[in-house]
């Protein structure tokens, strides 16, 4: 079952619980010593400024798959915070600026280090900071695709694995996005979540309602899971949709959002007789957010015009910052992935 870091940074004592994190999270993709390091530094950098310049926030760091569903696993490092924003997003990513008391590194240096690096920063609202590290400098710019996905995974009262897992996966024109919610959470939950990811590797060839019914056989024997499914026909820019379970699906097209509705059931254990499949066209101005029930049933949709053209990642932590608050706690794990075209300047 994969690992999943949250780290509170409130004093300067866990900076070094973020560099552990990243090493940790290093070791489990199988990071050279250079790229072990390089993961340290952006996570010691980033669990900094959340010091110096939000007073806290959180660091979460997992490993994820690449934006476009192909290659091995890369390490995921985000900082999140409720700060004060940032004014000047390109002066902060820019040569020579850098956290007074830091390494000096900067986030400039952080975006060197990184193969995938955004920054997303609204004054008065927070930042969320995005670092993806893999095997090689540079592993980041391949292919084009004309979609990318990403999430984050939050799992519940601080636990070692998250109950809830996403992944995307590419095969052939087909770009498969899955998140599961495995009943209850803790290690069981996490080995039944675990399970769907696993299969969709070896079944992302097929379309959703085939996925779900080969998911349903790989997790008997574990708790169960919701599962939403969306496969991308990169091709032919058609959007088909699966669910089964309470996990959320919101669809954005242009200025409007609308839900793509999951039939009852429970992957593993209770499915239905159908599988219907959602399908919609795929356009630039599309967005698919996929959610499990941590996140608050009332949460509104992102409507910063700047959003579609960050990374899916990004979009995915903004989301669930803005969902929650201390007067509204997490009762269990939260995972949101997000898939999302990739704009014209972006690799």
């Amino acid at each position: 079952m994969p690992r999943v870091w949250d780290v509170p940074v409130h004093d300067p004592t866990r900076v070094r619980d973020a560099r552990v994190a990243a090493e940790e999270a290093a070791a489990l993709v199988g990071l050279d010593e250079s790229r072990t390091a390089a993961a340290a530094l952006v996570a010691t950098e980033l669990a900094t400024n959340l010091l110096k310049h939000a007073h806290g926030g959180q660091l979460l760091v997992d490993t994820v798959a690449p934006p476009g569903g192909r290659g091995a696993a890369v390490v995921q490092i985000a900082a999140v915070d409720h700060g004060p924003g940032m004014a000047d997003v390109p002066a902060a990513l820019g040569d020579g600026f850098s956290t007074a008391g830091s390494l000096g590194a900067g986030l400039g240096t952080c975006r060197r280090l990184a193969d995938d690096f955004d920054l997303h920063s609204v004054p008065g609202r927070g930042t969320v900071a995005l670092a993806r590290i893999g095997a090689a400098a540079g592993t980041g710019a391949g292919e084009r695709a004309a979609a990318r996905a990403g999430g984050v995974n939050i799992p519940f009262a601080g636990a070692e694995h998250s109950g809830d897992a996403w992944t995307s996966v590419r095969a052939g024109d087909r770009l498969t996005l899955l998140l599961a919610d495995g009943l209850g959470h803790g290690p069981e939950a996490a080995r039944a979540s675990t399970a769907a990811v696993e299969e969709l590797h070896r079944s992302a060839h097929l379309g959703p309602s085939e996925v779900l019914r080969r998911l349903d056989g790989a997790l008997r024997g574990t708790r169960g899971a919701a599962v939403a499914l969306a496969q991308l026909d990169l091709r032919a820019g058609r959007l088909r949709f699966a669910g089964m379970g309470n996990v959320g699906a919101r669809l954005r097209e242009g200025d409007s959002w609308r839900h793509l509705l999951s039939r009852p059931g429970i992957v593993g254990a209770h499915r239905p007789a159908t599988l219907p499949e959602t399908e919609v066209v795929w356009a630039a101005d599309r967005m698919l957010v996929l959610h499990s029930d941590g996140l608050p049933s009332r949460w509104v949709p992102p409507s910063d015009p700047r959003l579609p053209a960050a990374d899916p990642a990004v979009t995915a932590a903004v989301i669930v910052r803005d969902a929650s608050s201390s007067a509204r706690p997490v009762r269990d794990d939260t995972a949101v992935a997000v898939l999302s075209p990739t704009p014209p300047d972006r690799p």
